[in-house]
């Protein structure tokens, strides 16, 4: 087998090299980009379909329609809870639409590129958007030290236990959750763009640089990434929303009387 790879040029299979992208300009690069072009899609998106209401919608109107409805129902009600959820609806469907867009540039041609894929664009998602949002909501309803109180002593327990158990709490409110929120999102995005790289230029280096009886395998390797393609893109949905769906999660817990 080695042989037969080894006819052409040497394949150097994609790492984490392939995801740090030259500058386009100056120290603007493609993810810089696509992270404000994910602005206009959304504003956009809602701006223009929610431009001419009509009581029988369009095709537009109703899609914007059903990702409100979306958001605001299956997301933001469901976490947040009837009574408090309202204030927060945007912000939820600001973040599922965001991350949405964000995270299919991957499969999209000639972008390719799922901007949740590098660290500090989740990230900064999650500890400067998400983190002040939940913990300031906390804090103005249960006051300083009862929101403490709140977080991080679950009634109920021995009190030795709380020795062991406070510092646990304190430190997945404040410290743990908002990087777990971000790597959630990055790593899945991370791993399915690498294995549509890994399949795509393998089948490229088989078909161009491999021996005869291995070119046919690039048709193998060309199939298996199509249908990566379309678990992805199903990854891709799924991630927008359990980013959405943990972020109004936590500003539920917050605002909750009981622990």
């Amino acid at each position: 087998m080695g042989r037969l790879l080894a006819e052409g040029d040497t394949f150097a299979p994609p790492g984490v090299k392939d995801f740090f992208l030259p500058p386009i300009f100056g120290g603007v690069t493609k993810p810089m980009v696509l992270m404000v072009l994910s602005i206009l899609i959304v504003s956009a998106f809602f701006l223009i379909t929610s431009r001419n209401m009509k009581i029988i919608p369009s095709k537009w109107q109703f899609a914007a329609e059903s990702v409100y409805d979306f958001g605001r129902n299956s997301i933001a009600r469901e976490q947040i809870g009837s009574k408090e959820f309202k204030p927060f609806v945007p912000l939820i469907l600001t973040l599922f639409t965001f991350v949405l867009v964000n995270n299919l540039y991957g499969i999209i041609p000639v972008i390719q590129f799922p901007t949740m894929a590098k660290i500090g664009f989740p990230l900064a998602l999650s500890v400067l958007v998400v983190y002040p949002v939940y913990h300031y909501v906390g804090f103005k309803k249960h006051g300083f030290v009862g929101y403490l109180k709140h977080a991080t002593v679950p009634p109920g327990a021995p009190f030795a236990i709380y020795f062991l158990l406070t510092p646990i709490e304190f430190l997945q409110k404040f410290v743990l959750n908002p990087i777990t929120l971000a790597i959630r999102v990055f790593a899945a995005m991370f791993a399915g763009h690498l294995i549509l790289l890994v399949f795509t230029l393998g089948g490229e280096y088989l078909l161009l640089h491999a021996a005869g009886p291995l070119k046919p395998v690039s048709v193998i390797s060309w199939a298996f990434a199509i249908a990566m393609t379309f678990l992805e893109a199903f990854i891709q949905v799924l991630q927008a929303y359990i980013f959405a769906l943990l972020s109004a999660n936590y500003i539920g817990q917050a605002l909750a009387e009981d622990h």
